[in-house]
């Protein structure tokens, strides 16, 4: 499986947002900045990003975005499939319907793509923003780059 900028960019951004918001909405400028991403881009993947319910927008002079629901609650998985679509990395017929593949019925190479679909899946699913929010605040600590901000979203959780 390889993903694509959408999948990269779009994580990185994610994880920028649950990491820099405040109690106000954080812009597409200020997350573009940090993450070295083109702003139209950037728009884009936040784009698909709301409307798998993982960022919620605010319009106005204090506008931008902030995470739906706390970063403990959204995976690596969530944002990944928003932002790529389906993760397998083999697509096999025989996987989804035997009738969509002629060998199907003897083919043992097909436990084998499964395998290697479930694992990533979970992988990915097992992985919180939340968790990398707290690696990237470790990284900036050792780093000496400490960041201050705190995110409180409107749930109550800390994301």
């Amino acid at each position: 499986m390889k993903l694509s900028t959408k999948g990269r960019y779009g994580l990185r951004a994610l994880i920028d947002l649950a990491v820099y918001c405040e109690e106000e909405a954080v812009s597409i400028q200020s997350i573009a900045k940090r993450q070295n991403i083109s702003d139209r881009y950037l728009e884009q993947l936040m784009g698909k990003l709301k409307r798998a319910g993982l960022v919620t927008s605010v319009r106005g002079a204090g506008g931008g975005y902030r995470l739906a629901r706390p970063s403990g609650k959204i995976s690596v998985g969530d944002a990944l499939r928003a932002l790529e679509g389906n993760l397998d990395a083999v697509t096999c017929p025989g996987n989804v319907d035997e009738q969509g593949c002629e060998g199907a019925d003897i083919c043992v190479t097909r436990y084998v793509w499964k395998k290697i679909n479930d694992s990533i899946t979970q992988a990915v699913d097992s992985i919180m923003i939340e968790q990398l929010v707290e690696e990237s605040r470790r990284i900036q600590k050792e780093r000496g780059r400490i960041c201050s901000q705190s995110c409180e979203n409107k749930n109550g959780g800390k994301s």
